[in-house]
């Protein structure tokens, strides 16, 4: 692989994909016809790079085959689908792009990563409390995956999958939703999908790269399994919205996923552990944890973590993308089945730090654990995709 092999051409490479993408963007001011939602839009920089210049209001609805137009007072905004990205036909493996080739799609490893990498560093300056030595960054946060369509003749699916990001921190695969398809989920239109990763805060310093083959079971052969949505996308750090976060269409040949994501300016990783250390349930009983956090300095949003059943000494991690100098809060509830009324409610709040962890007891009726938030800024390199460039030819 090449290497990087001299400082002084840095500069080089980030004015030059800084400036292709600002004259890009620019090429958007020209389109007559604007709407609010064009500047929300996620700048796809392999479509315009191959000088394919969609249209910022009107999309292809791949699920009825017909073409749509969008309005301001749109729920969801259809996001396109890079080309001949698809994972069925392995024409994602066969793409000539220097884009995609510089995030190096075809290596499938999952990040080698781990979250809280300077939770505990002895190098802050001046100090630990006043550390400028590790500021935050811009950090990706996708606050829900959703169920958006569904075939007309089903009532709900069995789904399985996986959709995974590719960032500047080392261009693997950071799972959102991995699922085998013995672990198929049944879901219905309009429901969410569970999230159990990202195994750590998503940095998007540069664009980030969301990869996905999702399917629908049916019957007994996987090759007669649907297809919900297979491909590629990319989020430029130049137009995904700080503030509110947006909800984006991923459009397929048999549904469709609704994705929910802001960019969080000044982002803190944030990864909470919980344990559970008695349950008073032989059955277990039934938890739901949420984070609210702020994506600006005074808007909060709910990341919907967990919802299901849990045993005696059952752990739980997350990892989330926090605003600096706020607070987050943690909403427990906790019942026996799905009636709500019978749920016993606690949310704690917690303020969001650079480094450390912060530790509390959460106890109920029916059980009794423990959450620990550690945080910890990303860490501080350069992008893993210019490690790829062979500057010589250049």
């Amino acid at each position: 692989m090449a290497m990087l092999h001299s400082w002084r051409h840095l500069d080089l490479v980030l004015r030059y994909s800084y400036g292709s993408l600002i004259m890009a963007r620019s090429i958007g001011l020209k389109c007559k016809k604007q709407s609010k939602l064009d500047w929300q839009r996620p700048f796809c920089a392999t479509n315009y790079a191959r000088g394919q210049h969609f249209a910022t209001t009107k999309m292809m609805n791949r699920v009825e085959g017909r073409e749509v137009t969008n309005t301001d007072e749109d729920a969801v905004c259809p996001v396109s689908i890079i080309e001949n990205t698809s994972h069925r036909d392995g024409s994602i493996y066969r793409r000539c792009n220097d884009f995609l080739t510089l995030y190096r799609i075809t290596d499938r490893g999952e990040t080698r990563l781990e979250p809280m990498a300077l939770s505990e560093p002895t190098n802050c300056q001046p100090n630990r409390e006043k550390c400028i030595r590790h500021l935050p960054k811009p950090m990706m946060q996708i606050f829900s995956l959703t169920l958006g369509k569904i075939p007309i003749e089903r009532d709900s699916v069995e789904l399985y999958g996986y959709m995974a990001v590719r960032d500047d921190q080392d261009l693997l695969l950071n799972y959102i939703v991995n699922r085998s398809r013995d672990e198929a989920i049944l879901l219905q239109k309009d429901s969410l999908i569970e999230m159990t990763g990202p195994k750590r805060g998503i940095s998007m310093v540069s664009s980030v790269l969301v990869e996905f083959d999702m399917r629908i079971k049916n019957g007994d052969r996987e090759e007669d399994d649907l297809q919900l949505i297979d491909g590629m996308i990319d989020y430029s750090e130049l137009r995904t919205p700080c503030w509110p976060p947006f909800t984006y269409r991923i459009n397929g040949d048999c549904g469709a996923v609704d994705m929910t994501v802001a960019r969080i300016l000044c982002g803190v990783e944030a990864t909470i552990e919980v344990f559970i250390s008695e349950v008073h349930a032989q059955e277990g009983v039934r938890l739901s944890l949420s984070s609210f956090v702020f994506v600006s300095d005074s808007e909060e949003e709910e990341i919907q973590l967990f919802n299901g059943i849990v045993g005696e000494s059952s752990g739980l991690r997350y990892a989330v993308a926090v605003f600096e100098d706020t607070w987050m809060h943690l909403k427990f509830k906790v019942g026996k089945n799905n009636d709500l009324k019978d749920d016993a409610e606690r949310c704690i709040p917690i303020e969001v730090n650079t480094h450390g962890c912060v530790s509390k007891k959460v106890n109920f009726d029916l059980a009794s654990m423990s959450v620990k938030v550690t945080w910890s800024t990303l860490t501080n390199q350069i992008p893993a995709w210019i490690s790829g460039i062979d500057f010589n030819t250049m």
